[in-house]
């Protein structure tokens, strides 16, 4: 038996950067690696092909697409019981949608201004800070210190040369995926399965509903648009929550967070290759101390954790 609560990250972010304590077994760790990478894989790809959507759709119509068809989906597959909850509960699952649907619409803000690369950099240092506090270790802070000093990389060649607005909207989304952490783990606590996230979800896609249509209009109901939206909400849901579920039967949750915080750099590839967004080297460097960064830090979090 296997017994773990995951935090799972829509958007560029890992869908786990921070897990609960787990009891699995390493059996096959090739295997694990193998389910995180690809689930990695499929998140930032899944991101890239959002990017697609923003020329036409806008940011506002991508989010809409994005958590409106994912919210169908998981509606339709966790089928959650609504009844039996207090309202506590139901202000926990509230406040849950309230920051995924935030966290969404900062993040396809910031990747509508700013490389895909450097907005993924800048969204991971919510919930590396968090790690840092959650830790309460001295060293902790040293990671932090590392992940600041990736900002200031990323910064070498000016923020003026990467739009101030996106850089301001994914630390925004970094903000918000912070509290879509601790609000996850309080919601895990008080529904069953995956219902908590499917009732957040549903939430995120009724704040974002109006934002869509305001902006997109009848844009989202195009085939091809409905088609790409389908692809997204697979590529940043279906696909990798399946995947990182499997994976941690087979690893211990430090590595399994380890192996999710090369999402930076394997966001700085999907927009490579998919969008032909490049890069320069200080803001490859950049990309890398903060991975190293973030590595560092959950590792650091969990041994603080015994």
């Amino acid at each position: 038996m296997t017994n773990t609560r995951t935090q799972v990250a829509p958007a560029g972010a890992p869908n786990t950067l921070v897990v609960g304590r787990s009891r699995a077994t390493t059996a096959r760790p090739g295997a694990g690696i193998g389910l995180v990478l690809a689930g990695t894989l499929s998140v930032q790809f899944g991101s890239a092909v959002a990017a697609l959507l923003l020329p036409r759709a806008g940011a506002c119509g991508t989010v809409t697409l994005r958590v409106t068809i994912a919210a169908v989906l998981l509606l339709a597959v966790c089928r959650p019981r609504l009844r039996g909850h207090s309202r506590t509960d139901w202000a926990v699952a509230v406040a849950f949608g309230l920051a995924l649907g935030g966290m969404n619409i900062f993040f396809y803000q910031a990747i509508d201004r700013i490389p895909l690369g450097p907005a993924v950099t800048l969204e991971v240092l919510g919930p590396l800070l968090l790690s840092v506090v959650a830790a309460r270790r001295a060293v902790s802070l040293l990671w932090a210190g590392l992940a600041l000093a990736g900002v200031f990389l990323l910064g070498q060649d000016g923020f003026g040369g990467i739009d101030p607005a996106g850089v301001r909207f994914a630390l925004g989304a970094g903000a918000m995926w912070a509290a879509y952490i601790v609000l996850n783990s309080r919601a895990g606590a008080r529904f069953p399965r995956l219902d908590g996230l499917a009732v957040a979800m549903a939430v995120a896609a009724l704040v974002s509903l109006p934002l869509g249509i305001a902006s997109a209009g009848t844009t989202l109901l195009d085939p091809g648009m409905l088609g790409l939206g389908l692809a997204v909400a697979l590529l940043s849901s279906g696909l990798p929550y399946t995947l990182e579920l499997l994976a941690l039967r087979r690893l211990p949750a430090a590595t399994f967070a380890v192996l999710t915080s090369l999402a930076p750099a394997v966001a700085a590839l999907a927009g490579f290759l998919v969008l032909g967004q490049t890069l320069s080297a200080p803001q490859c460097l950049a990309i890398a101390v903060v991975v190293g960064a973030s590595a560092g830090a959950v590792r650091t979090g969990g041994a603080g954790r015994g």
